[in-house]
């Protein structure tokens, strides 16, 4: 992959070249709660303040609803790491998060669980 593809901070053989607590600036908890299946989308708003080069990498991958898991695998950041670039976009504007729908409180269904093991249990 060509440099300019792949970035100046990454390396073939080593990897990111840059720590993550560098990226969320020693954070490790977001100002926004958010799970793992939260969606996020792009506002459209211009952030008032200065985005580094991994908020601009994150907002560019949130043109539609985006999960936060999915924007963590695209970026190759842990979870929290990622959490924290999304809260610094929703505290500026720049995103919306909207929290996965929760089910009730009594809202396992057994048959689907079954059907799933079942499925796991043929393949393995």
């Amino acid at each position: 992959m060509a440099e300019r593809e792949r970035g100046p901070w990454l390396d073939d053989a080593a990897g990111r070249l840059i720590r993550p607590y560098t990226v969320s600036n020693g954070r490790t908890r977001p100002s926004a709660k958010f799970d793992l299946l939260t969606m996020v989308m792009a506002t459209g708003t211009r952030a008032q303040s200065h985005l580094g080069p991994d908020h601009v990498q994150v907002l560019g991958l949130c043109h539609g609803p985006t999960s936060v898991a999915e924007i963590a695998a695209h970026i190759r950041l842990p979870a929290v790491v990622t959490k924290v670039l999304l809260s610094d976009l929703v505290d500026c504007g720049a995103l919306t998060a909207k929290a996965p729908a929760r089910l009730g409180a009594d809202s396992t269904d057994r048959d689907l669980l079954e059907a799933v093991l079942h499925g796991l249990r043929a393949r393995l």
